[in-house]
């Protein structure tokens, strides 16, 4: 009996064990405003409960995330520096970029923070009232129609190649400054096509929109846009590819550390209130287990790989 109290006692004290550091960064490679800054924004309040330390929220953009990536890839070990990264950083710029060092194997995976889908959509004027018809319409006018993006190198853009690639057609990449700008000249009729979230897109759809939804590239329908189509319930299962963003930390922090970082972001992020904002922005409940996150990058590597080489998509 004593030793089992002891023992018990023992587990207690490891549980409540101090987080090594005082202060955490939480750098979000991308600057204020975007989706990777709002996921950080909504996780460091729980994560600094949770972990008993300070969490700020420290945003180091440019090179489309590689300047914020490279930071936390080469900080030291010690759990005191984070990343809230993305597919962009971790699986897709590896394929476009010289970079000095590879966020995979750079980087530990924590936890999987949200899953989005992408949908397709274009400017209300096009005849177009679905994916086939645009299809179509872009076949019978080849050179005709261009997509846009916000940015060479984005889930966005590569999306947009996906499209020509699954058509046969040739279309034409318009790369913007940002999702925001690319969404806004579809709206004015200045490019015809493109992808973007469901968390950016939703609200600037419905009675008398002048964009419309064709599709969208989940596995299941979005809870935000209920009526509109996956690309695979359409037959088009290369398609099915989804904005992902999650918690990393150096490669060589302490398995036991990861392991923690990983226990308490699963709490904060099935907390209601952050799996509130979290399904309102249109992301799946996707936080799991440590194992689970690294075989998630495992399948997506092959995928944007592949694609890369095939469309030959450059960065400009």
């Amino acid at each position: 009996m004593l030793g089992a109290a002891l023992a018990a006692a023992a587990c207690g004290v490891l549980a409540q064990a101090a987080y090594p550091c005082k202060v955490v960064k939480l750098v979000s490679p991308y600057p204020p405003g975007g989706t990777t800054d709002i996921l950080a924004r909504l996780v460091a309040p729980g994560m600094a409960k949770e972990l008993g330390t300070t969490v700020i929220v420290d945003n180091k953009g440019g090179a489309s995330s590689n300047i914020g990536t490279e930071f936390v890839s080469g900080a030291p070990a010690d759990g005191c520096t984070l990343l809230l990264g993305n597919n962009t950083g971790i699986v897709i710029n590896r394929n476009l970029y010289k970079l000095r060092l590879d966020p995979v194997t750079s980087l530990a995976p924590i936890v999987e923070v949200a899953s989005v889908p992408l949908v397709l959509y274009v400017n209300a004027a096009e005849s177009a009232k679905t994916f086939d018809q645009l299809g179509a319409a872009i076949k019978a006018a080849p050179g005709k129609y261009s997509f846009a993006s916000g940015g060479s190198g984005s889930p966005q853009h590569l999306m947009g190649e996906m499209l020509k690639l699954e058509l046969k057609a040739d279309m034409t990449h318009i790369p913007y400054r940002g999702q925001g700008p690319a969404l806004q000249d579809v709206i004015a009729g200045q490019v015809p096509v493109a992808f973007e979230t469901t968390t950016a897109i939703a609200s600037q759809l419905g009675s008398g929109s002048r964009i419309r939804a064709l599709a969208t590239t989940g596995s299941v329908r979005s809870k935000n846009l209920p009526d509109v189509p996956t690309m695979k319930e359409l037959g088009h299962d290369n398609f099915v590819v989804e904005n992902w963003y999650g918690v990393f930390a150096p490669a060589k922090t302490p398995p036991a550390l990861v392991e923690r970082l990983n226990r308490d972001l699963v709490k904060v992020l099935k907390s209601p209130d952050v799996a509130k904002s979290l399904a309102e922005m249109g992301s799946r409940d996707v936080a799991g287990s440590v194992d689970q996150f690294k075989q998630f990058i495992a399948k997506e590597l092959p995928y944007w790989e592949s694609l890369v080489k095939r469309s030959g998509a450059k960065v400009d």
